[in-house]
């Protein structure tokens, strides 16, 4: 079973990804913030990282580059609404930091659910090809 780990200060947010995700058969880790993701991060079970941009403690920039540290395969996902500056310059930051797949703030749940079936699809081609 996939492993989603989702950082994200809004718990209302977060909540409804959990149930989403919980629901279609993902182990399902928490964080509400980046220090406790990069703290609790546990590469074995996390295939996938949802992360927010601009949270307390820790912004979801410094997540992407620590996690990517900790496990290079790690597909990642980022999310925001960009706060003052809007979403695009956070948002092209966090791609070119390596985030595999970015998301302006609302977006539709079941794109960013096609995404990670593609990213996992994906990382599944390339371990069948290194055999």
């Amino acid at each position: 079973m996939p492993g989603i780990l989702i950082v994200e200060d809004e718990k209302e947010l977060r909540e409804m990804l959990k149930v989403y995700f919980t629901k279609r058969k993902y182990t399902v880790l928490e964080a509400e913030n980046g220090k406790d993701a990069i703290v609790h991060f546990k590469p074995s079970v996390t295939d996938v990282v949802i992360t927010d941009l601009i949270m307390p403690e820790e912004d979801g920039l410094k997540v992407i580059m620590k996690l990517r540290e900790f496990k290079s395969s790690i597909k990642i996902i980022a999310i925001s609404g960009g706060g003052k500056v809007g979403p695009a310059s956070y948002l092209s930051l966090a791609k070119a930091l390596g985030a595999d797949a970015i998301f302006a703030k609302p977006f539709p749940i079941s794109s960013l659910a096609s995404k990670i079936e593609e990213l996992l699809g994906e990382e599944k081609n390339s371990e069948q090809l290194a055999q």
